[in-house]
């Protein structure tokens, strides 16, 4: 599906007609802008890797493989301390997955791992369900986590943990030494890891995807044409931000996205139970400008249209500065004037994001004004 969702990207991006081009600089009164600067995809592309991608994958092992080291002596020897201790680095785990889970391509996307990491949404609480079980029966082989790995996807990433460690008892179960909720947390932790790490591995291999990514050319099996590269790159930013608006934010409303109070649905909302809302949400939006800037997308538009790049800069900064603001759970935001209006902005900072990347920065380097990203994924 994204193979064709980038073949129908790639059309779009070539066959834009310059009559369109020329009717929309002539309503500015610019001169006809060149499209994509086709020179620089392959050092942006490759700058995204080098500079984002990978350090993100070494980040999010780094983290899993602390936070197993931490659930260990919870296990053996619990303590308040102990406790306090996994759920920070639990914390640390989500905060260093926010910012590389805007990347949904590649290898993310082999072997079910994007969702073994983070199942969600869940809809319909299949997944909680699903945990909820392996608790109540006290299933051992969830305790493991080889064999963890060939249960469902929803027991065995972080959400399935954040049940484990903030859920209902959680804090009472988790006092029995060598307890059976603590080593399915651990197992968790330690599959966490184990995915991580075979994540981090596929993008080392400079023979691997990586040079795919940073050689476009008709022998590419991923992109034939700096055109289709682009299309990937700017692909992976709308996508991000249509999914912190549309997956983060819109269901806790409940419909009612208005500045009057209202329960809404906060545990529609990512993370939740941990409290970390609003922290995964500025984690997606950081992780989207750190790979717009660590790229150098600006590179890729035509001289008459860099100011495109300052103002999507701009509302960036608006938008996580907006994230950052919300300093009440989720719950306690949707019931305070306050704090839903600076939810509200949340969700106004990223809809002008999303017209900044698809449309100005879309049409720039040569799709057509309107065209969707979403379409046909």
């Amino acid at each position: 599906m994204r193979l064709w969702t980038a073949f129908l990207l790639t059309a779009a991006l070539v066959s834009a007609t310059p009559a369109v081009a020329q009717e929309a600089d002539d309503d500015v009164g610019a001169a006809p802008s060149s499209g994509l600067v086709a020179d620089a995809v392959p050092t942006a592309m490759a700058r995204a890797v080098d500079g984002f991608i990978r350090p993100g994958y070494r980040d999010l092992v780094e983290r899993t493989g602390a936070l197993a080291d931490h659930l260990r002596p919870l296990c053996h020897r619990p303590s308040p301390q102990s406790l306090a201790r996994a759920k920070r680095a639990f914390s640390e785990v989500t905060a260093a997955w926010s910012r590389i889970e805007i990347v949904r391509v590649g290898p993310v996307l082999d072997d079910n791992r994007f969702e073994r990491v983070l199942f969600f949404p869940d809809r319909k609480s299949t997944g909680l369900k699903q945990v909820q079980r392996i608790l109540a029966e006290n299933d051992e082989t969830a305790t493991i986590a080889t064999s963890l790995r060939g249960k469902s996807v929803a027991v065995q990433g972080l959400g399935a943990l954040e049940y484990v460690l903030f859920g209902t008892d959680a804090d009472e179960l988790l006092d029995a030494p060598d307890g059976f909720r603590c080593r399915y947390a651990r197992a968790i932790a330690e599959n966490l890891t184990s995915v991580a790490a075979e994540l981090s591995a596929a993008w080392e291999n400079p023979r691997g995807v990586q040079a795919a990514w940073k050689a476009p050319g008709p022998d590419n099996p991923l992109y034939r044409t700096e055109g289709e590269a682009a299309t990937e790159l700017l692909g992976i930013l709308v996508h991000g931000v249509e999914s912190l608006r549309d997956q983060r934010l819109r269901p806790v409303f409940a419909g009612a996205i208005t500045p009057v109070p209202s329960a809404g649905h906060p545990r529609l909302a990512v993370y939740w139970r941990s409290g970390e809302t609003m922290e995964s949400v500025a984690g997606n939006a950081r992780g989207l400008k750190a790979l717009f800037d660590t790229a150098g997308m600006q590179a890729l538009l035509p001289a008459d249209k860099q100011s495109i790049a300052d103002s999507i800069d701009i509302v960036f900064n608006d938008l996580i500065a907006s994230a950052d603001a919300v300093d009440q759970p989720i719950d306690k935001a949707l019931m305070d004037p306050a704090e839903r209006a600076k939810l509200l902005l949340v969700l106004r900072n990223a809809n002008d994001l999303l017209q900044r990347l698809n449309m100005d920065f879309g049409a720039a380097i040569g799709l057509g004004a309107g065209f969707s990203f979403a379409d046909g994924d």
